[in-house]
């Protein structure tokens, strides 16, 4: 089944049809009751601790107070610290507030500098914060990065855009969130959570959809990616197969003083199980590969692209050579990855652009930010503060598939459906993972796969090789990008055991 993700839009929409059907208030009691569950699990046999509850103007506020009557209800010593603000409270929110002040549950004005807490539950602002927190907001969230204790955020972390996963600034200067351990969405999933900075500041994500199964929802075109998106992909090997049968991966790339790119990007596709790897290189290319003497290595001047698929940009450069084997591989009938150097020629050149989104072949981009920016002919920051929508547009305007890299890694065609990628660490923040990326894509193109289940398929088995690798001890600090293929391998025959059709 599908992850759905939502947009503050949708979910809008979703409660207003629950509303519809459903007594006042009943929502939020839902959402105070499935918080206060979650908290009690993370509280285990610590419940006898104090937990502190903060709570804001609105409605998020009225889901933390129906919380803390909660825990107070099961025994749990609950510490409200409220900031009603300057905004009209809903019924549903007074009748809470009402409820929390006739129980058990404490109450204080201001954050004691040295209390000691098991556990605190961010309830100060939700999907409708559209402004930074400033003032006591702005100081209270930034205390809590002191505070050495699970945080727990209903529906999501104070601060944090739901739908960019950037938080919300103003003017141009930087904004400010909780630093959640753990949040509880309610309703259904938003694509900020996911994303950017959302990752940092939502921890580990629970979704609750309130019992609202009945309300009929919108169809959502982002979701969180999975290995059901491209299962059916994964093929158990004949016995009967040879190395033609998988496909021909060629790197083009290597220019003087950056052989190692191409190098990477090779061994990522040979280690997805490419029949055969060549590198392409513009520079002098080395003999062979020590650790890798599989690999083929070639002039790129005069090789002959058809018949495979082609990675093209890993340590290109921007040399006329350059630009001429571009113009070369955007011609061809070839699957291509566009990589590194390639994006940025391109996005130089509205001549290749058109090229580019005129190929009938499979296209796949894989552009880091900045290269991103450069196809959009913007700044990096814009691209970051709304990742799905520059993923979108790139993916539009090439009329490619396109994986935009980073923190949640955003994977768009040009109809506009995303997925957003769960797997990898900070681990894959080194020189060269990138290019790994490019070559495992370029290996599952080569294995007939399409370019939107390769490029789901080799972002998650990429993300999978780099938490593989940390659960094993070997990062994320270190991790080295040429750790990666042995790792993809192991991820790829795994998932080929646990579900390919027999």
């Amino acid at each position: 089944m599908t992850h759905a993700l939502y947009t503050t839009t949708q979910i809008r929409a979703i409660e207003d049809a629950a509303y519809a059907c459903l007594e006042d208030g009943a929502l939020m009691r839902r959402a105070g009751r499935a918080a206060a569950d979650f908290a009690l699990e993370l509280l285990g046999e610590a419940r006898d601790l104090p937990v502190l509850v903060l709570v804001g103007p609105g409605n998020n506020g009225g889901d933390a107070l129906e919380t803390a009557a909660n825990l107070a209800e099961a025994g749990v010593n609950a510490t409200v610290l409220h900031l009603p603000g300057r905004f009209d409270a809903s019924s549903a929110t007074d009748a809470a507030y009402e409820r929390a002040r006739s129980g058990s549950v404490g109450w204080i004005d201001m954050l004691p500098p040295d209390a000691q807490w098991a556990l605190v539950i961010d309830g100060l602002f939700g999907i409708g914060l559209t402004r930074a927190l400033d003032g006591e907001y702005r100081d209270l969230v930034a205390a809590l990065d002191s505070i050495d204790c699970p945080i727990l955020a209903l529906d999501v972390p104070s601060g944090l855009d739901a739908d960019s996963g950037s938080p919300v600034g103003a003017d141009g200067a930087p904004g400010i969130a909780v630093h959640a351990t753990h949040t509880i969405t309610f309703l259904g999933d938003k694509p900020g959570l996911h994303t950017a900075d959302g990752r940092d500041h939502a921890g580990q994500v629970r979704v609750d959809t309130l019992n609202v199964d009945d309300v009929r929802l919108p169809r959502s075109n982002a979701s969180l990616g999975d290995v059901g998106a491209f299962a059916a992909q994964l093929k158990a090997r004949r016995q009967n197969s040879h190395k033609g049968s998988f496909g021909d991966v060629a790197v083009v790339g290597g220019a003087h003083g950056m052989a190692g790119a191409p190098v990477l990007a090779a061994r990522g596709a040979l280690f997805a199980g490419a029949g055969r790897v060549f590198v392409a290189a513009l520079g002098t290319p080395p003999g062979y590969d020590n650790d890798q003497p599989e690999l083929m290595f070639r002039q790129a001047d005069d090789f002959d692209f058809f018949g495979r698929t082609v990675v093209i940009g890993p340590g290109m450069g921007d040399s006329v050579g350059a630009i001429r084997l571009l113009a070369k591989a955007l011609d061809s009938d070839s699957p291509l990855v566009i990589d590194a150097d390639a994006l940025s020629l391109i996005g130089a050149s509205p001549d290749m652009q058109a090229r580019l989104a005129q190929r009938a072949a499979p296209s796949v981009l894989t552009p880091h930010p900045l290269e991103a920016a450069r196809l959009l002919g913007m700044t990096a920051a814009v691209v970051q503060a709304d990742r799905l929508e520059a993923a979108r547009e790139i993916a539009l305007r090439m009329q490619s598939t396109v994986i935009l890299k980073g923190s949640g890694s955003v994977i768009a065609r040009p109809d506009g459906d995303v997925v957003i990628n769960p797997t990898g660490n900070a681990g894959l923040a080194t020189a060269g993972s990138g290019d790994v990326l490019a070559g495992v894509c370029g290996a599952l193109l080569a294995h007939g796969w399409p370019g939107w289940e390769a490029a789901i398929g080799a972002a998650w088995m990429h993300g999978a090789a780099a938490d593989q690798l940390v659960e094993e001890g070997l990062g994320p600090i270190g991790l080295t990008a040429g750790e990666l293929p042995p790792a993809v391998r192991s991820v790829l025959n795994r998932l080929v055991r646990e579900h390919a059709r027999r």
